[in-house]
């Protein structure tokens, strides 16, 4: 696989709610995690963070990514994506009842 075709693969794994064990095979034990987002601000390890958005497709079940770009730098060995999460609050496991509110968050 080209690293474009990894990344896409670890990105669709991730979002989509796979979870650490197969999410694990695309990076390194203990592979760290950073964001600026309140919500994760107490997540530094990738395993956390795939643990956390499997967590938030149990109360919003629509939950998926609408990608908007996808880039690779082949001289550098990066690859970056940036995507909207959108979805709806109707399951039940959140921090409140099914509300019925749409989300729309640009990561």
């Amino acid at each position: 696989m080209t690293i474009s075709e990894t990344a896409m693969a670890f990105f669709d794994a991730c979002e989509t709610g796979k979870g650490w064990e197969v999410c694990k095979a695309y990076c390194h034990d203990g592979a760290g995690f950073s964001c600026q987002a309140d919500a994760l601000a107490d997540i530094s390890t990738v395993e956390g963070y795939t643990g956390w958005t499997a967590g938030l497709l149990t109360p919003v079940p629509d939950g998926r990514y609408d990608l908007k770009s996808f880039s690779t730098d082949h001289e550098r060995g990066i690859v970056v994506a940036t995507s909207v999460f959108r979805g709806t609050q109707t399951g039940a496991g959140g921090p409140v009842p099914p509300t019925g509110n749409t989300v729309a968050a640009d990561y």
